[in-house]
């Protein structure tokens, strides 16, 4: 008996086009609503999806019932701190105004990847999107996306394309970094989380206080990602040199790290060196010692991000900025330096 034959291959949006004699984003505006499209060539991709029974369900849904209400959150990360509380302020905030919300993985900048996404993306009943632009990959994102689709980008730095919210990293950096200097520190070491562009806030609040003050500024430390783990060799390193005696490490997991990386080298913290975050994580108040970070609040954020695009939604296109100042939290890890050899007071 001859064996079965293959099922047909599912028709893509990319058929739809090819059938309908259009572009494929012309398809995607006319599965989204997200603009106008000539009667003519919106029929003729309605008769090509027939044809072709191209049928993802929620575009078919909201064919019938003319809705296009989900909003998707197209993200890196869905692990770490500050991507999944944002996260949950869009999805709250969106849930009470009656909007599903879809949250789209990225697993990478590559270009076939963040199409990919996008292209799926497309095919949902979008209201609209909210891009964390919290790494290179939202950047990317953001950059592929079609211009008329309402977008919110997420991050910490503003760059006046899109309506956006941010968190003054740049200016709460600052912060920090003068906090220990004003403790007698010297110069101030920096571990860097992978940034979304060429030098994100974090680090140029950073390196923006050191050269204001006249102090030393020291090479630069990349973590190669956002975990704890990442920070515990550059500790050791770190630890291995007396004349270390302050770091701000890009997040609070790094700092948790790096940390442990001091303690193996043999130095304490805060006796020997201070160790300060960012975000305030919800495992830095029960740190021993106490983390010193900046507490941002990313559930807020997540909430301002949807009301601009709820604003969007409403005719309001303009590119609105949303800004708001993380505050400093002083604990137990950041103290005044001590001489080598000399005990605490």
């Amino acid at each position: 008996m001859p064996p079965a034959a293959a099922p047909a291959r599912p028709a893509s949006i990319s058929d739809v086009a090819r059938a309908a004699g259009v572009s494929v984003p012309t398809v995607s505006r006319v599965l989204t609503g997200a603009a106008r499209v000539s009667p003519e060539r919106r029929q003729r991709v309605l008769d090509a999806i027939e044809a072709l029974r191209y049928r993802p369900s929620a575009t078919a849904r909201a064919l019938v019932s003319g809705r296009r209400d989900q909003v998707a959150v197209m993200t890196s990360e869905t692990a770490v701190h500050g991507y999944s509380t944002t996260i949950k302020g869009v999805e709250t905030a969106a849930r009470a105004a009656g909007h599903p919300v879809v949250i789209s993985v990225v697993e990478s900048r590559d270009p076939e990847e963040v199409d990919r996404a996008v292209q799926v993306a497309l095919q949902l009943p979008l209201a609209g999107i909210v891009v964390l632009k919290f790494d290179a990959v939202g950047v990317a994102v953001l950059d592929a996306l079609p211009a008329d689709v309402p977008v919110v980008a997420v991050s910490g730095e503003a760059d006046g394309r899109y309506p956006q919210v941010v968190l003054d990293e740049e200016s709460a950096a600052a912060e920090l970094v003068r906090y220990l200097l004003d403790l007698g520190h010297r110069t101030v070491h920096h571990v860097a989380v992978p940034p979304s562009r060429a030098e994100d806030g974090r680090t140029t609040g950073w390196r923006r206080v050191l050269e204001a003050a006249g102090a030393p500024v020291p090479a630069v430390r990349l973590a190669d990602s956002f975990g704890a783990r990442s920070g515990i060799a550059i500790g050791r390193d770190l630890g291995a040199d007396p004349a270390v005696t302050a770091v701000f490490c890009g997040n609070d997991e790094v700092a948790m790290g790096v940390i442990r990386g001091l303690e193996e080298a043999g130095r304490r913290v805060p006796e020997d060196v201070s160790v300060v975050g960012f975000d305030d994580h919800p495992l830095a108040e029960v740190w021993r010692p106490g983390l010193t970070t900046v507490h941002q609040d990313f559930e807020a954020l997540g909430e301002r991000a949807f009301g601009l695009l709820a604003a969007q939604l409403a005719g309001d296109r303009r590119p609105t900025l949303s800004s708001a100042l993380p505050w400093l939290v002083r604990r137990g890890s950041a103290a005044p330096p001590t001489a080598p050899g000399q005990p605490r007071r």
